[in-house]
Formats: C-alpha cells, structure tokens, sequence
C-alpha cells in the first residue's frame, strides 16, 4: 500500500544540495562526492515538497554506456529519496525528469548500476535489467540498467 502522491517540484540543483540526502541515504551518513560532480556537463536534480524540503535527488552526466552503443548516452547515478516519503511518487517525479532532461540535452539512452534492492522500481519506470548481479564495493550488489529516452 502506498500514501499519498508526495506534492513535489522537481529542480536542477547544485551539487551542495544533493550531497546531504545523498550521503544519508546512499553512505549511510559518508563522502557522497562522487568522481565529475563539479563537472559543467552533469545535472544534479532534486524533488522537494512544497515548503522547500529535500525529499529526493539524482544526479545525471553523459556518460558512454558499457553494454550498448548509444549516440549520446547519459548515465543516472546516486538516486536518493527520503525514506519518509517513499512509495508516494517523489521517486516516480525524479525518474520523470531525469528522462525529460536527457531527452533535452540530446541524450539517445539512459543507463545506471541500480542497486539490486531497487531494481524493481527502475523496472517500474521503464528501465530493463542487462546485465548479472555484480558487487559494487563497499556498496554491495548491484545490476545494470537502461532506459530508452523518449523521443529518441
């Protein structure tokens, strides 16, 4: 059972804002800096409720996709939500913008190493499982994923 649609607003952010729910979610309170955050090509996005509170946040940069040839492929990476509000679409609203943004920006694919635990939702959103579970260390298991960008 699921609660209510969460009330979102979807932005592109500066990284300063998606580190915290990052670290918290994804390094259990850790770094959260990941290799090309600064970079001028990557878009970090952030869900927030209408009195401005961080409740979910992806971070998207072109990236060449390591299990099928794309023209402009993009990789999602470091997709948080607040465990508060999971289940009530703050998820679903990120992963809406995410292909929105890629399709803008020219992207033809979008791919990302999901967590096995999350699969299932990025199944939900469109995207296919390509690849065996593999160990990300320290991290733990994870699959490889992509998605066809609408419009492309």
């Amino acid at each position: 059972m699921t609660s209510e649609p969460a009330a979102v607003s979807v932005e592109e952010v500066g990284v300063d804002v998606v580190l915290p729910l990052r670290s918290a979610v994804l390094r259990d309170g850790g770094p959260a800096a990941l290799p090309g955050d600064d970079d001028p090509a990557t878009v970090h996005l952030a869900a927030r409720t209408p009195d401005g509170r961080v409740v979910g946040v992806v971070r998207l940069a072109p990236a060449p996709c390591p299990w099928r040839p794309a023209r402009e492929p993009w990789q999602l990476r470091g997709m948080a939500t607040d465990p508060g509000v999971r289940g009530t679409g703050a998820g679903r609203a990120l992963a809406a913008a995410c292909l929105a943004v890629v399709a803008a920006r020219g992207g033809d694919l979008l791919w990302c190493n999901a967590r096995v635990t999350a699969a299932g939702f990025y199944e939900h959103m469109g995207f296919t499982v390509v690849t065996d579970a593999f160990d990300v260390d320290p991290i733990g298991p994870h699959v490889g994923m992509l998605a066809p960008v609408p419009g492309r």
